[in-house]
């Protein structure tokens, strides 16, 4: 793809949004329990009154808020408990940084038991989207991760022989998952990260669990964006894509009605001053993609825009 200010592209469902990478950098947050809540009440443009409840949280590294228009507050806040029950199981079964996860397990061990059915349905998805994307997203690279990370400490960059050592781990088709059993089936000890997919399934089951206690219009943002109903104003919610170069700003505004939005970036998490190496990998070549400063999917589901940036 050329370098542009912008490129949009379309199939289908899903809707690419690519920002050039000449267009200030970030690094991991980390993982707290913290939570606020907020209640104010407002006018829909039908003269009703709804209450917005939004309830902000920590996980999966980054700030995670759900906010929800209902009539009835104790309503909307049984709602929003309900969600972030959701939530912090997901964490549980899916963070690498946890030891006690279900992942943690699979990846310590090559194998796990009775996996949750949550874990199974994300590690099909993931096979599925890396069969589409002919091995651009892959679930495989945390070897690339922790190489680059142990690097990053000693004030370094790997070395090719390093890099091609990692690599070597890598590959998405060595991932068996069934309800009863998920094996990693090669013996170059290959480990899984789920950050490219998780905080995507966890917006989709978020929402699920709002959906399900009568909940009309809400916004969650899990890190990737996902919208029922309709916004404060009665539209489309409005949502700002953050500018790749400016860390309080905005590239563009989405309106979002019944389609959920991810975007990756190279300035998240980098490993080197000049953002040519970052947390996203071509597993191809066990290096970072440094033509684009970030992608924005729009997708029917969450978790398929968040593999899909990732893959981008």
């Amino acid at each position: 793809m050329q370098r542009r200010q912008f490129v949009c592209l379309a199939a289908g469902s899903v809707a690419v949004g690519a920002f050039a990478a000449h267009l200030a950098s970030g690094g991991r947050e980390d993982a707290g329990a913290s939570s606020s809540n907020s209640v104010a009440t407002l006018p829909t443009p039908a003269g009703d009154n709804l209450i917005a409840v939004n309830r902000t949280a920590r996980a999966f590294g980054s700030k995670i808020s759900i906010t929800v228009l209902h009539a009835d507050p104790p309503t909307a806040r049984d709602a929003v408990d309900a969600a972030f029950g959701e939530l912090a199981l997901i964490e549980q079964l899916m963070s690498v940084y946890r030891d006690d996860s279900q992942l943690s397990c699979l990846n310590r061990d090559g194998y796990l038991n009775d996996p949750h059915p949550y874990l199974v349905r994300v590690l099909q998805f993931a096979r599925q989207t890396s069969r589409q994307t002919n091995g651009a997203f892959d679930i495989t690279v945390q070897p690339l991760w922790r190489l680059f990370d142990t690097a990053r400490a000693a004030g370094r960059l790997p070395s090719e022989g390093e890099i091609a050592a990692a690599r070597g781990s890598v590959d998405w088709q060595c991932v068996e998952a069934t309800e009863r059993r998920v094996r990693l089936v090669s013996d170059r000890r290959p480990e899984i990260t789920l950050n490219g997919i998780a905080q995507g399934f966890a917006a989709d089951r978020v929402m699920a669990a709002l959906a399900e206690r009568g909940i009309e219009n809400a916004l969650v943002n899990t890190g990737e964006l996902s919208v029922r109903g309709h916004g404060r104003r009665g539209d489309a919610w409005s949502v700002g894509i953050q500018h790749p170069r400016q860390p309080d700003g905005f590239l563009s505004l989405a309106r979002l009605t019944g389609r959920c939005l991810a975007t990756s970036g190279d300035y998240a998490t980098t490993f080197s001053a000049d953002r040519r190496h970052h947390h996203i990998f071509d597993p191809r070549t066990g290096q970072s993609p440094t033509e684009l400063a970030s992608v924005s999917v729009l997708a029917p589901t969450a978790m398929a825009a968040d593999a899909l940036s990732t893959a981008a």
